[in-house]
């Protein structure tokens, strides 16, 4: 019997098979059982943002499980309370801001969800999200999430989510005072690494503002300085009403949150949402530990400067492969001339690099915020051996991208 045969047997199908069987994790690295390194350009999917065993996170995971790990929320706790005060300052909430718990971002997405509903009441019955967005799989996410074939197995949906176009235009011909609120990833990064369009978070704060809906910011995939700011809302300079945060906060340990301003801090009261896990001293303390050694380290900032010069490294392959980059800090997409996607992926995995296809045309990136020349240049020997080995099966032929061509995907 093989470890693919054990979880084949004993694990739900939901995931298909699994790519490998990692057993350790150093740094930017992983070994699989049979002893084999490979370069981890996914963290996680966004979520090991110090990598593996950064020596501040195994710390904090030890010393707080010998300390307190759980009480459950009739009581508080100190790194409860100093997390909330430190996604505050990060988020720019003042001192109106709060804070909710969960475990995931999906827990954090269904309590924005819950906060639209208690904003909007029965005058408001009306949720607006853009299309092929992405906000969970749970039954209130994926009423969120803008992509039909996922939500076709649990039909019918909870009512009220309309889907949109990602355009000002779109938002300004469907908003209207029975909208409740508008949920908004600045980077859709499952449907491929999609921007939004230049000036639509200011438009669309503007926009919600004057007909009283809420701005609801899902920077699950964006947030913990991934994008070059703490929060890739803080690139528009705008102050939503609402974010949701996850995967990078915790650096491998599950938590999410729900950050609030303003008025929409009041909205919650005794007895309308709860968990039992969320925000217990373990989570909470890795998490404190985490956010401060991205802040001590000056990880923000390099993740603004790496993202950069990985797209310029991967646009000077010359691949035929490789139609261009897109993305904001070290969150990044690969746009594919074919496509090859998870070709792709399985051919970086036998060079020994973990990369992802979120679609067929579309390789993603989101290495640990740790990463710097060494790992970059192993990356771009590895990636070029890969998308030759893809080439080869093509049979393509190399080229050069012009000096006046363009190297940005369009969303």
């Amino acid at each position: 019997m093989t470890w693919q045969d054990d979880a084949g047997r004993d694990l739900v199908r939901s995931f298909g098979d699994r790519m490998a069987m990692f057993v350790r994790g150093e740094g930017a690295y992983l070994w699989d059982a049979d002893g084999k390194r490979y370069l981890d350009f996914l963290a996680g999917i966004a979520v090991n943002s110090l990598g593996h065993a950064h020596p501040v996170f195994v710390e904090a995971l030890a010393g707080q499980g010998a300390t307190l790990a759980h009480v459950s929320n009739y009581f508080a706790t100190p790194t409860q309370l100093a997390l909330a005060a430190t996604l505050k300052r990060l988020a720019g909430t003042g001192e109106t801001g709060r804070v909710y718990f969960g475990n995931s971002g999906a827990e954090a997405n269904e309590a924005a969800f819950k906060l639209a509903r208690l904003h909007g009441g029965a005058e408001r019955p009306r949720i607006l999200a853009l299309t092929d967005a992405f906000h969970g799989r749970t039954m209130g996410t994926l009423a969120l999430t803008g992509k039909p074939y996922m939500q076709e197995p649990f039909l019918p949906m909870t009512p009220g989510v309309e889907f949109i176009d990602s355009t000002i235009e779109a938002l300004e011909a469907a908003i209207d005072d029975r909208v409740a609120a508008l949920f908004v990833e600045p980077v859709k990064g499952e449907a491929g690494v999609v921007e939004l369009p230049e000036g639509y978070l200011q438009a669309a704060r503007e926009i919600t503002e004057r007909h009283g809906v809420l701005l609801v910011i899902d920077e699950i995939q964006t947030g913990a300085g991934r994008t070059g700011e703490w929060f890739a809302f803080q690139h528009a300079g705008i102050t939503p009403d609402a974010i949701t945060v996850a995967k990078g906060i915790g650096g491998g340990f599950p938590i999410g949150a729900l950050i609030t301003f303003g008025r929409a801090s009041e909205l919650f009261y005794p007895g309308t949402h709860g968990s039992t896990f969320g925000g217990n001293a373990l989570g909470t303390g890795v998490a404190n530990a985490v956010l401060g050694e991205i802040e001590r380290a000056g990880l923000v900032d390099n993740a603004a400067e790496r993202g950069p010069q990985i797209r310029q490294a991967i646009e000077a392959i010359g691949s035929p492969l490789v139609a261009g980059t897109r993305g904001t800090g070290l969150l990044i997409g690969v746009g594919l001339a074919h496509p090859v996607a998870k070709a792709l992926v399985a051919a970086a995995q036998e060079h020994g690099l973990v990369i992802n296809a979120p679609n067929d045309e579309t390789i993603r990136l989101v290495p640990a915020l740790t990463i710097g020349d060494v790992e970059i240049d192993e990356f771009i020997e590895l990636f070029t051996a890969s998308l030759k080995t893809v080439e080869d099966a093509l049979l393509l032929e190399p080229t050069g991208t012009p000096a006046d061509a363009p190297t940005e995907v369009p969303a």
